[in-house]
């Protein structure tokens, strides 16, 4: 175990973040910003050419989400926007009403807007305005602040966090490549980086009965693998990448097409960067200046 970690990773948070009042919710110091600005440089050095890139704001459309499965596959992770609506003197009277006890957030009513929950989720309405996929695929770099509502709050699982993404829209062999070459990939960035980690089959935190069933389904077909990290501790490493093959599910959601009119396939691999930045801290340290000389060359430190 590194000497670093065995001083508590959470001495090394409260040194790099700040507590909001509000559980998994954290304001970031400029030394922790500093090291997110050098991971994004660094993943952006490894964009592949033809990469369309788009940076999404935290918030997307109820509908899109909807109708892109999230709702029922993770209920218990979603989050909604919602606001005081009606006339001038309902609001007022919700609002006057919370001084006399009453709770002003029962008047609340959700509005057409949710949490983005994950960088991509808005990328595959945008894709089915096109005509149709090209044969040579879509990639895309997404980034966007997201928010999922955990059950816990260790200080790997944030609510509101930021997750960059590369995105593949092809056939089916395009989409697994893309996933493949990307996994050597993210090992050489944690070298380069002297990460401790292991690549390791994963599923996603479905819902319900229905849900366990879908998570052994996607551990069994080898859908989602996850480059684990131990920040908090070795028993329990924190996933801080994960690699991504959906199949055709975005694609007959969003009627994507390829141009022989079949559905394509989509694929993806995300970075949690707050984690990838607290796993640094954890392992190499406070102190930037006295971390490895190829990590801080890494990371144009």
């Amino acid at each position: 175990m590194s000497q670093v970690r065995a001083q508590g990773v959470e001495a090394i948070a409260r040194a790099v973040l700040q507590g909001t009042g509000s559980g998994g919710v954290y304001a970031r110091t400029a030394q922790f910003e500093q090291v997110i600005e050098g991971l994004s440089a660094a993943i952006s050095r490894r964009r592949e050419p033809s990469t369309e890139v788009l940076r999404f704001p935290p918030v997307m459309s109820r509908h899109q989400l909807e109708k892109s499965g999230y709702l029922h596959s993770f209920p218990h992770l979603l989050g909604c926007v919602s606001c005081l609506q009606g006339k001038e003197s309902e609001i007022r009277a919700s609002v006057e009403g919370s001084g006399n006890g009453r709770d002003w957030a029962g008047a609340l009513s959700a509005t057409d807007l949710v949490l983005t929950p994950a960088a991509c989720y808005p990328v595959y309405p945008l894709v089915s305005l096109r005509e149709h996929v090209p044969s040579a695929g879509l990639l895309f770099d997404v980034e966007s602040y997201c928010f999922r509502h955990e059950s816990t709050f260790e200080v790997d699982r944030l609510q509101a966090f930021r997750m960059r993404e590369y995105v593949c829209v092809g056939n089916g062999e395009q989409a697994l490549a893309f996933r493949d070459r990307w996994m050597p990939r993210a090992e050489d960035l944690a070298k380069r980086l002297a990460l401790p980690y292991r690549i390791a089959t994963a599923s996603d935190p479905f819902f319900g009965r229905a849900g366990r069933m879908a998570a052994l389904i996607q551990v069994e077909q080898a859908l989602k693998f996850e480059l684990l990290i131990p920040v908090i501790s070795e028993e329990k490493p924190t996933a801080c990448m994960s690699f991504n093959y959906h199949r055709d599910h975005f694609g007959t959601t969003w009627n994507l097409r390829s141009e022989k009119g079949e559905a394509v396939h989509t694929a993806c691999v995300a970075f949690g960067m707050d984690r990838l930045a607290l796993a640094l801290f954890a392992t190499h340290g406070v102190s930037i200046d006295s971390w490895p000389g190829q990590v801080r060359e890494t990371l144009s430190l």
